[in-house]
């Protein structure tokens, strides 16, 4: 049952995904669990989370852009293929049984949280690419989509660990482009289940509005720390 208390609760559980994810990602670590604490089917609950989760990495994304750390030309493919992947990945989810979606989500959430636990720290300076962009856009970029359609706590790490690893990004430069390819996921993740008629939009505007206000505030602390 959606209540003024759950509502006033998730905004507050918005805002610091907000910031969380504006900085490495990760907030859907926090989202998900809300959501399925608050009694709301695995799909319903995944589907909430790409309302919300729209907001966080598009407020990031234009402050961002704004401060002129994206390069869009450079960025096409990788957008373009991040976006398919995604929709495959909800397609992959939408339709399948509630049972298989809550039996290894808390298992999953679990395995994620020890992963950030354990991540390295990452540097604000360029390094030599392993890989290039096209290779990357066409290789990670993808398979991280997918797996924020089918899933998604955690894309946005994965995300920014690509391009500090493969494409050598100070984690300035990667955290700004990670932001483009979460929102990429996140809105074609969002297309997808709102066709499905999965999302719980009062729930979910509740979270993003918390999410916008929490990304403004750490995306513009993160360009002024590192600039």
């Amino acid at each position: 049952m959606i209540t003024t208390s759950l509502i006033a609760i998730l905004t507050g559980v918005g805002f610091i995904a907000g910031v969380v994810d504006a900085i490495a990602g990760g907030g859907g670590l926090l989202v998900l669990p809300a959501l399925l604490l608050s009694g709301i089917d695995p799909v319903s609950a995944l589907a909430t989370n790409k309302l919300q989760g729209s907001f966080g990495t598009g407020s990031a994304t234009l402050t961002y852009a704004r401060h002129g750390h994206i390069d869009f030309e450079k960025s096409k493919l990788m957008i373009a293929t991040t976006f398919v992947a995604a929709c495959m990945g909800v397609l992959a989810v939408a339709y399948a049984p509630t049972a298989l979606l809550s039996a290894p989500m808390p298992i999953l959430l679990i395995g994620m949280a020890i992963y950030f636990a354990l991540s390295p720290k990452l540097s604000a300076d360029d390094v030599h690419a392993r890989t290039t962009l096209t290779k990357y856009s066409c290789t990670a970029a993808p398979a991280i989509g997918f797996y924020d359609g089918i899933f998604g706590p955690g894309a946005g790490s994965f995300y920014l660990l690509g391009f500090v690893t493969l494409l050598g990004y100070g984690v300035l430069r990667a955290s700004a482009h990670t932001k483009l390819l979460n929102f990429t996921s996140n809105m074609a993740s969002l297309l997808v289940f709102a066709l499905s008629g999965k999302i719980l939009w009062p729930l979910g505007l509740a979270l993003g509005a918390g999410q916008f206000f929490g990304a403004q505030v750490a995306s513009r602390l993160a360009i002024k720390n590192v600039v």
